[in-house]
């Protein structure tokens, strides 16, 4: 099993524990959603998340996955980020809470 974590918006959660998918814009932007393994997660809030507030953690477990997961760098850089092709099924998260909890 690979652990992945996702940040993600509270919003995208409330509608996820209704539908049992998870979604997010970068679906509809990028026609994936971006992940990171613990050891990237530092790196990725660094960068991307520094003053972002009332973020959330998801930890996904990649065994339970049912769309692709695939490990690639789409900015050209040598370092392989997860990212998740369709919808996250719910059953595959294992657990949430505050980004700010885990940093």
């Amino acid at each position: 099993m690979t652990k992945l974590l996702h940040i993600a918006q509270a919003n995208d959660i409330k509608q996820a524990k209704t539908s049992g998918r998870y979604r997010c814009e970068s679906i509809e932007s990028e026609g994936f959603i971006h992940c990171c393994t613990p050891e990237q997660l530092q790196g990725v809030v660094s960068r991307y998340y520094s003053t972002a507030q009332g973020m959330m953690l998801m930890h996904i477990d990649s065994e339970l996955l049912e769309a692709e997961l695939v490990f690639e760098n789409t900015m050209g850089g040598e370092e392989q980020f997860p990212h998740v092709y369709g919808e996250i099924n719910m059953d595959a998260v294992q657990q949430i809470g505050p980004l700010e909890e885990s940093i």
